[in-house]
C-alpha cells in the first residue's frame, strides 16, 4: 500500500478565492512572470496554453511516486518528477458518476439532486454547463475520448467538439489551443472480474488490517498492480503522441482518477482507498509561471473533484462562474492551500445508504445517515469481484477476527480516524474523549460545508424537491431544520422519540421523512410510536414517508399484512423507478419469511428492464428461496428492447 501522506494547510476563504479567480482570468502569457497575478493583459486564443487529461479509473495511487514499494508505474514516476505532485487529492464521491459530475461543473452533486446518487439525472439550471463550453467560447477545440457518464443531462454538441472513441485533438482547426481528455479503462472495477495472476506476486502484497488473508483478495490486489502497470503503458502511450506531434512545450499535462481504487472496502466506501486519487500535472517551460510550484516539487493543499473545471478555466484565462463552488489549485504562484476535503455517499447502484465526510491534513471524519445499514450491503456488481465473494463466506463462516467482521455489521453514527497512525481506518476515535476537540471541529467544518453547498442528500430519491432550484425555493427544503433532525435520527436515542413522532405529521415532506428514517433506526424503542406510524402508512402523501414506516412497523410486528402489501403494491407498479427501488430495499432487510407475501412483485422485479430493480429482485429471490451464497450469480445484464 502506498505510503501514508503528509499535511495540508490553511482554509481558503470566498473573498481570497474571489480575489485569486479575478487574476488568474487575467494572467498574461506571453512570457513568465515572478507573479502571474499581477498582468492583467488579456489571451489572445493562440496564445493560450493546450491542457491534457489523461484520466484512469478507479485507483487509489498504487503508484512509485506516492510511496508504493510494490507499484511498477515508471511513467507516472518520471511525470511526477517532471511535475507537481498532489499529495492530497480526493474524489467528491467514491464512485465515477457523481464524482465526474463535479469534475463536468465544478459543482458538489449534492447541489444539484439526485446527481448525488449512482446513475441519476442531477436537475441542473439553464446556467449550469459543463465547463468546457466556456473554454469553446474563448476559441479551444475540446475533444473527449470517450467516457461521458456525467449524471445529468448535458448538452454534448455545445460540451464538446468531438465526444467519441476517435475524439482527438489532432483534428482542431490550424492554431487552435485545445482541452482533451483521454479516458483509461484499465484500471476500471471491472478488469477484477477476469483476474488471472501476472507479474505481481501475491506474497509481495502487504493487506489491510480489515480484509482477510484470503487467495482471492491477495489474487485481486497482484491484478490490480499488473493493471496500473499496463494502464502506466498506455500514459507512456500517449505522452509519446503528444511529443510527436510537437506539441509537449505547448500542453499542461493532468493525470488523474475519477474516484479511488476498487479493492474490497474501497470504492462506494468514504474511507481514503474510495476516495483518494492520484494527481500530476506537468507544467512545460512555457507556462511555467501558471505552476504553484517548481517541477518536480510536491503540492499538499487539498484537491477535490469540483477543483478540476475552475482550474482548467483558469489557466486558459476564462472567467470562472460565479456559481462554480470549487477553487483553481494551479494558475497563480502563491495559492492558498484548502484545509478540508469534503465528500459523500449515496446509493450505490441498487443499495441505499448515505455518508457525508470531510478529512483535514491528518484526520478523517465520516458521518452515516443511514447507521441501520451495513458496510457490507449486497452490491450485484460489486460482487463479481472475488474478493467481495471471499470476504463475505469467511463472513459467514464465522473465521473472522473483529476488525474484518466490523464491515458486515451496522454502522455508529460517527467515525473519527488519525490516518498518521492508522492509515487503515479501523481504530474509531470519534468516543475518546482525547479527540472531542478535533471530532467537534471537523463535525463544524462538515455542517457548513452541508449547508453552503445546499446537499439535496436528504430529500429522498424521486421526490419533486430534488434539484438546484426546487430545492432553493423559498420555504421548500428547510435544511438547517433538517439537518438538526438527521443528527437525532442517526443517535438512535429513545429520548428523541417524542421529538420524531411529532415531526411524522410536518407539512415539509423531508421533515416527515427524517422523522420516519429516525423511527426506523430506533427499533424495538420506536414501539410506542407503531400505532402513530401505521395512521402515516395509510395517509402520508409521501411514498417514500409510507416506506420508511412500513419497513418500521414490520420490524416491529405491527400491522404486518398491511405494511407488507403495501410495499409488495409499491414494487410492483408505482411509477417512479427509484420509489420502486426503495420499496424492495426495505424488503430486503426485514425477516424473509415476513416479506415472502411479496414474492410476485418481487420476482417481477427481477425481470425488470431497470438494472438496479433488476439486480436487487435477483438477490432477494435467492435470499427468499434459501440458496444465497456470495457466488450466486446475481449480476445479470438486463436485456434490451
Amino acid at each position: 500500500m502506498p505510503a501514508p501522506h503528509a499535511p495540508f494547510g490553511v482554509p481558503v476563504t470566498r473573498r481570497t478565492f474571489a480575489a485569486l479567480a479575478g487574476a488568474v482570468a487575467t494572467t498574461a502569457v506571453t512570457a513568465p512572470a515572478a507573479d502571474a497575478a499581477t498582468d492583467s493583459s488579456p489571451r489572445a486564443a493562440a496564445e493560450r496554453p493546450n491542457v491534457l487529461w489523461l484520466v484512469a479509473e478507479d485507483h487509489y495511487p498504487f503508484v512509485g511516486a506516492y510511496g508504493d514499494p510494490v507499484a511498477r508505474t515508471p511513467t507516472l514516476d518520471r511525470l511526477a518528477r517532471e511535475g507537481i505532485r498532489y499529495e492530497n487529492s480526493y474524489s467528491t464521491a467514491p464512485v465515477c458518476a457523481p464524482s465526474r459530475f463535479a469534475l463536468l461543473t465544478g459543482v458538489a452533486p449534492q447541489s444539484a439532486g439526485p446527481a448525488e446518487h449512482m446513475r441519476a439525472l442531477g436537475r441542473t439550471p439553464a446556467f449550469l454547463k459543463g465547463f468546457p463550453e466556456h473554454l469553446r467560447q474563448a476559441g479551444y477545440y475540446a475533444t473527449n475520448n470517450s467516457k461521458t457518464d456525467y449524471n445529468t443531462v448535458v448538452d454534448m454538441d455545445a460540451t464538446w467538439d468531438a465526444s467519441s472513441a476517435t475524439a482527438h485533438y489532432r483534428d482542431r482547426p490550424a492554431g487552435a489551443p485545445f482541452f482533451a481528455v483521454f479516458n483509461d479503462m484499465t484500471t476500471h472495477e471491472s478488469s477484477l472480474f477476469t483476474a488471472q495472476d501476472g507479474r505481481t506476486r501475491r506474497d509481495e502484497i502487504r493487506l489491510p488490517a480489515y480484509l482477510p488473508d484470503t487467495p482471492e483478495i491477495r489474487g485481486d490486489f497482484a491484478h490490480y498492480y499488473d493493471a496500473m502497470e499496463t494502464m502506466d503503458g498506455h500514459v507512456a502511450a500517449k505522452l509519446a503522441e503528444l511529443e510527436a506531434a510537437g506539441l509537449t512545450d505547448d500542453t499542461i499535462v493532468f493525470f488523474y482518477s475519477d474516484n479511488g481504487g476498487v479493492l474490497p472496502r474501497s470504492k462506494r466506501h468514504c474511507y481514503d482507498e474510495g476516495m483518494r486519487t492520484a494527481l500530476i500535472v506537468r507544467f512545460p517551460e512555457k507556462w511555467a509561471h501558471l505552476a504553484p510550484r517548481p517541477a518536480g516539487s510536491v503540492e499538499r493543499r487539498a484537491v477535490t473533484s469540483v477543483d478540476y473545471a475552475p482550474t482548467v478555466l483558469a489557466l486558459a484565462g476564462v472567467d470562472i462562474p460565479d456559481h462554480v463552488q470549487g477553487h483553481p489549485f494551479a494558475g497563480v504562484r502563491q495559492l492558498p492551500p484548502a484545509r478540508y476535503a469534503f465528500g459523500g455517499r449515496d446509493r450505490m447502484d441498487e443499495r441505499y445508504d448515505m455518508v457525508r465526510t470531510v478529512r483535514d491534513a491528518r484526520y478523517r471524519y465520516l458521518r452515516n445517515y443511514a447507521p441501520h445499514r451495513p458496510w457490507g450491503q449486497h452490491g450485484a456488481f460489486a460482487w463479481l469481484a472475488h474478493g467481495y465473494q471471499s470476504w463475505e463466506q469467511a463472513h459467514l463462516d464465522g473465521t473472522l477476527n473483529p476488525v474484518q467482521e466490523r464491515f458486515w455489521g451496522t454502522k455508529p453514527a460517527e467515525e473519527l480516524y488519525d490516518l498518521h497512525s492508522d492509515p487503515d481506518e479501523i481504530h474509531n476515535l470519534a468516543d475518546d474523549p482525547a479527540h472531542a476537540h478535533t471530532l467537534d471541529r471537523l463535525s463544524r467544518a462538515l455542517d457548513e460545508h452541508i449547508v453552503d453547498v445546499h446537499d439535496n442528500g436528504f430529500i429522498p430519491e424521486g421526490s419533486p424537491l430534488e434539484g438546484w432550484e426546487r430545492s432553493r425555493r423559498p420555504g421548500a427544503y428547510p435544511l438547517r431544520r433538517v439537518l438538526r433532525l438527521a443528527r437525532q435520527a442517526i443517535e438512535r436515542d429513545p429520548r428523541h422519540l417524542p421529538t420524531l413522532t411529532r415531526d411524522l405529521g410536518d407539512e415539509n415532506e423531508v421533515v416527515r421523512y427524517w422523522a420516519a428514517q429516525g423511527l426506523l433506526m430506533l427499533g424495538r424503542d420506536a414501539a410506542p410510536t407503531l400505532p402513530r406510524l401505521a395512521r402515516t402508512l395509510r395517509t402520508d402523501a409521501s411514498p417514500q414517508v409510507r416506506i420508511s414506516a412500513a419497513e418500521t412497523l414490520v420490524r416491529g410486528g405491527h400491522r404486518v399484512s398491511e405494511a407488507v402489501e403495501f410495499l409488495s403494491r409499491t414494487l410492483a407498479g408505482h411509477p417512479d423507478v427509484r420509489i420502486r427501488l426503495q420499496a424492495i430495499n426495505a424488503l430486503t432487510f426485514v425477516d424473509p419469511d415476513l416479506a415472502r407475501p411479496a414474492r410476485s412483485a418481487i420476482e417481477a422485479a427481477a425481470t425488470s428492464k431497470d438494472e438496479y430493480l433488476h439486480n436487487a429482485g435477483r438477490y432477494l429471490r435467492f435470499v427468499l428461496d434459501g440458496t444465497y451464497t456470495p457466488t450466486s450469480p446475481v449480476y445479470e445484464p438486463v436485456p434490451s428492447g
